[in-house]
């Protein structure tokens, strides 16, 4: 069976990596294209599945690098506006362990000033699922035009989202406050522990998605970095294991995540409105095969996440 088609709505960020050392007095940085949804867009399509990338691109020399990135990894870019204003711009700097501590560089920028008008003409005609999150949906201007946008899209697609709390650019208390409406809208919330713990502190996992379901949401993973993850599917709990990886940095493992767990969704058909034919069986392959993309992500030098070639190589290496 043919994946069904994923829709993507979000940012693009322009990532400068900061090395862990460098020479005094000079500071090298290498840029990547990245941004959480343009990661998950990235990845869905080296995947197999067919991705339709809702954003607004500038013209500036990263919007021009997110354009040839997006459609190398075989992304649909007619759903992109073309933005005047300039890129978001995040700078991360690395720790010994790969972790990365960010900044940002966003006032102004296209990824937030989405209009009505320019939503209302995004065509989601052939997609089973629309994926969204992170700061397109509490950034100002058009953070609220995005919301309605899931409302009107949940009539008749899978609604995926990934709050990817960024507390440096929005305090946790607007996540608080926005996410009981954005679990009536969704079916799918993937979050990071480091997001739960921002959102709720001192909250197990498990009480969150407690929490979460009685708001609304079907389906509720919880990735927990080497660990694996924390799914939940109306409360019925299912713990999947993370495998052995080398990490180089944990750039865009989240993202790679979610583009797994979705990938493995459509392939099998179980996109598409309320999820009602997922079963906790399903939901188990669907994250294991999300930690798999998540692991290889995380071998290689910022968001890069892998292609199916490389990913069924990895895991014919694992087998012998």
């Amino acid at each position: 069976m043919r994946p069904q088609q994923v829709s993507v709505l979000g940012e693009c960020v322009a990532d400068a990596f900061t090395p862990y050392r460098h020479t005094p007095g000079e500071l090298a940085l290498r840029v990547l294209p990245g941004g959480g949804p343009a990661n998950t867009a990235v990845a869905l399509a080296r995947l197999g599945t067919r991705t339709r990338f809702h954003a607004r691109l500038s013209h500036d020399v990263f919007g021009r690098l997110f354009r040839s990135h997006l459609e190398a990894s075989g992304v649909d870019l007619t759903g992109t506006v073309a933005a005047a204003e300039p890129s978001t711009l995040a700078v991360a700097e690395l720790d010994e362990q790969g972790r990365a501590a960010y900044s940002f560089h966003a006032e102004g920028t296209a990824d937030w000033q989405w209009t009505r008008a320019e939503l209302a003409a995004a065509d989601l005609a052939g997609s089973a699922c629309l994926h969204t999150g992170s700061l397109a949906l509490v950034r100002e201007p058009g953070a609220s035009a995005v919301e309605e946008f899931l409302a009107g899209a949940a009539a008749h697609a899978t609604v995926s989202l990934d709050p990817n709390v960024r507390p440096l650019l929005v305090g946790p208390e607007v996540y608080r406050e926005r996410l009981p409406r954005w679990c009536v809208l969704a079916d799918i919330l993937r979050l990071s522990e480091e997001d739960l713990e921002s959102l709720l502190p001192g909250t197990s996992a498990e009480r969150a998605c407690d929490r979460w379901h009685a708001a609304g949401v079907r389906l509720v993973v919880v990735t927990l970095g080497a660990r694996g993850a924390l799914a939940s599917l109306d409360g019925e709990r299912i713990a999947v294991p993370a495998p052995p990886a080398r990490v180089v940095d944990t750039v865009g493992a989240g993202d790679s995540f979610t583009a797994g767990l979705l990938h493995h969704l459509a392939s099998r058909g179980l996109l598409g409105g309320r999820l009602t034919r997922l079963g906790p069986d399903d939901v188990a392959e669907a994250c294991a095969f999300g930690v798999d993309v998540a692991a290889l992500t995380c071998s290689v030098a910022g968001p890069n996440p892998p292609w199916a070639h490389q990913l069924a190589a990895a895991a014919g290496a694992a087998r012998e």
